[in-house]
């Protein structure tokens, strides 16, 4: 099978369940933006810092690929079965911040991304996050969209701030405080 279909040439592509749409439409910038975050995810995991984490960051990856998944289903005309996405999902990410905060002292300010590489592109998935959750919100406003991703979404970029902060501690780096010029 080759990569290149050419079906695509035009400007369209199709979603699961066959309806062809732009390149240009809110659900394809939706879940190509979930992938361009998965990719970002898999820069984090790289990172030697995370070793330890290198597998809630995997399992983070494959939720990903649910979502991206989802969102590239029409859910009145796909007959495909998807994978699921679960409370549990969200709970995992919950989990893993509490465990984290135990070993980091409470914020007393905003925090400046930065101070180590690991950490720059931990801030750059955490905001791509964000991006990406604006987006399936906006996607909300005009389509059925499942909650719990939206959820998810939230809560990773929570979780991504975490793990910045984790690992300069890690990497014994000290946090930026932002100080407001007033």
């Amino acid at each position: 099978m080759k990569i290149y279909t050419k079906t695509g040439d035009k400007g369209t592509t199709s979603l699961v369940g066959g309806t062809r749409v732009s390149k240009t439409a809110l659900r394809i910038e939706a879940y190509g933006t979930v992938d361009e975050l998965n990719s970002y995810i898999g820069l984090v995991r790289d990172q030697a810092v995370n070793e330890k984490r290198k597998d809630i960051l995997k399992e983070i990856q494959d939720r990903l690929f649910t979502i991206g998944s989802i969102l590239a289903s029409e859910p009145e005309q796909s007959k495909k079965r998807l994978p699921d996405l679960l409370e549990s999902d969200v709970e995992l990410l919950e989990n893993e911040m509490d465990n984290m905060d135990k070993e980091l002292e409470p914020m007393r300010y905003f925090i400046l991304p930065g101070g180590h590489q690991s950490i720059s592109f931990g801030h750059l998935a955490r905001t791509i996050c964000r991006r990406t959750e604006r987006i399936v919100l906006r996607l909300a406003e005009e389509s059925t969209v499942n909650e719990l991703i939206i959820r998810y979404l939230n809560r990773l970029s929570d979780y991504l701030f975490v793990l910045c902060r984790i690992m300069a501690k890690e990497l014994e780096v000290e946090e930026i405080a932002w100080k407001p010029r007033v």
